[in-house]
């Protein structure tokens, strides 16, 4: 009989990155009867009330029995105003003792009856934690919430500057092709991710990229239908074992708002879809770190009233400019949008603040989705075959929204080289078109999306090409 094997697994603070940590965790454990799971929290000093209530339930209402959640003790303030590289960076790091503390007393209560610590899975932004595996002689391994493509760009960092005599950061804004592995298109300079496009992103990432290569494989949350050339072009051996599990979902996401506040809001919400016709309506939703300033939220109301189709939108109120702090609820949306806009849309459209997205792209009303191109959102939209209007925000969303819309004819395009950081508002005409395309009946584009939700459910299935590669993997767990 094999002896039972123990893993820690350690996600970065946002909620995204978490509900994937969790996600994996389930599936791992419920795939081998002597697996078992530790997840280490660290517990963001702004989470909005959302992440505060899932991991609250986590803590709670354990998912599995054998999956334990841990939050780590609370770190000093760290200045909101650093950038987000290094707030995430010292965040992180902040952490190490913590870790090791909290691991040194799982090996500590081990007795030969009790599981193998077997090795971490840790989150992308968490390679510092490489160091604390490595302390306890046990392997590391990764996993990774984004698309393959981007996996493959990181690991091309220092290749681009080889190759092209200067750093990523400074094809900004530039039409300069890129020829780079994971993508069988050139890719232009203005759709790379923000996340790697001001030096201090540079560096970072590649710093990230140089330590991904010291770990023993990395689990990827894609499977091999979405993504074929792109992990095609990840297996040169050059780069450590990949594992593609996807699509790894919380589609009970927005059940842990259960008995509040928020659950009355998804009633609400859902009781005004219930009323609309099948695939009538446009949700726009752009993520947990996605606001717009007054300029741009008049664009995006004039698009939607002059395209005419009903429409659910989530509009959420910036942060204080230069902080790292997650949007809030505007208390009077009659501040921000235009004068009589509420009362003229009140028969066609819904203004809400946070929404319960699995349940709304669920819904049959629901025929197009303007999204961010976050990756998590990214999946639910196909799961649920639901075509996307690509509008970028930040992270690595720009080169998301290329890879869906040019390389996988998953998406049309509003504006794929949109920032969040600047000044650029996208006119309402833009928005006016891209709704018209997404919501456009008999596309190309709906049909391949529906095409893909079905085999994004195989892939997981018995014999499913994630399901396969999850094997493989617990196959290296237990060697």
């Amino acid at each position: 009989m094999e002896k039972a094997s123990h893993l820690v697994v350690i996600p970065s603070g946002r909620i995204g990155h978490l509900v994937s940590a969790v996600e994996i965790s389930k599936l791992l454990v419920s795939r081998h009867d002597q697996l078992f799971i530790t997840v280490l929290i660290m517990k963001l000093p702004f989470d909005s009330k959302g992440t505060e209530a899932y991991r609250a339930s986590l803590e709670a209402s354990p998912v599995l029995p054998r999956v334990n959640f841990i939050t780590l003790p609370k770190v000093p303030d760290l200045d909101k105003h650093l950038s987000s590289h290094s707030f995430r960076n010292q965040f992180v790091e902040s952490h190490k003792t913590h870790v090791k503390n909290a691991v040194a007393e799982l090996t500590e209560s081990q007795s030969d009856s009790r599981p193998r610590l077997a090795g971490f899975v840790i989150d992308m932004f968490c390679t510092t934690m490489i160091d604390v595996a490595d302390d306890f002689g046990i392997p590391t391994y990764m996993f990774f919430t984004s698309p393959a493509g981007f996996l493959g760009l990181l690991f091309n960092l220092q290749r681009i500057r080889d190759v092209y005599g200067k750093d990523v950061s400074e094809f900004k804004d530039s039409d300069t092709e890129l020829s780079l592995p994971t993508f069988v298109n050139s890719v232009p300079g203005r759709v790379l991710p923000s996340a790697v496009l001001d030096k201090e992103g540079a560096e970072t990432f590649l710093s990230y990229a140089k330590r991904f290569t010291e770990t023993k494989g990395i689990l990827v949350n894609t499977f091999k239908e979405l993504e074929p050339h792109a992990l095609d072009s990840l297996s040169d051996g050059e780069t450590p074992p990949l594992y593609p599990v996807g699509p790894m979902l919380n589609l009970m996401s927005d059940e842990t708002q259960s008995g509040s506040e928020q659950a009355q809001r998804k009633s609400d919400i859902l009781e005004w879809l219930d009323d609309q016709p099948p695939s009538s309506v446009v949700f726009l939703c752009f993520g947990s770190m996605g606001s717009f300033d007054e300029d741009q939220v008049r664009e995006i109301a004039l698009g939607l009233e002059r395209s005419g189709f009903r429409f659910l939108w989530s509009l959420r109120q910036p942060p204080p400019k230069g902080t790292v702090v997650s949007p809030g609820d505007f208390s009077d949306l009659t501040v921000v949008l235009p004068e009589g806009f509420l009362d003229r849309t009140a028969a066609m459209g819904k203004v809400i603040g946070w929404a319960p997205q699995v349940a709304i792209l669920a819904h049959p009303a629901v025929g197009g989705f303007v999204s961010h191109c976050g990756w998590n959102s990214t999946l639910e939209s196909l799961w649920f075959g639901v075509p996307m209007a690509a509008w970028p925000v930040y992270a690595e969303q720009q080169l998301n929204a290329f890879e869906l819309v040019r390389e996988l004819g998953l998406a049309v395009a509003i504006k794929m080289d949109y920032r969040g950081d600047t000044e650029v508002v996208v006119s309402a005409e833009e928005i006016e078109r891209g709704i018209r395309e997404v919501m456009e009946h008999d596309s190309d584009v709906r049909k391949r999306v529906k095409e893909m939700s079905e085999k994004s459910k195989k892939a997981l299935m018995e014999g499913g090409s994630s399901h396969s590669s999850l094997g493989h993997f617990l196959d290296q767990i237990f060697l």
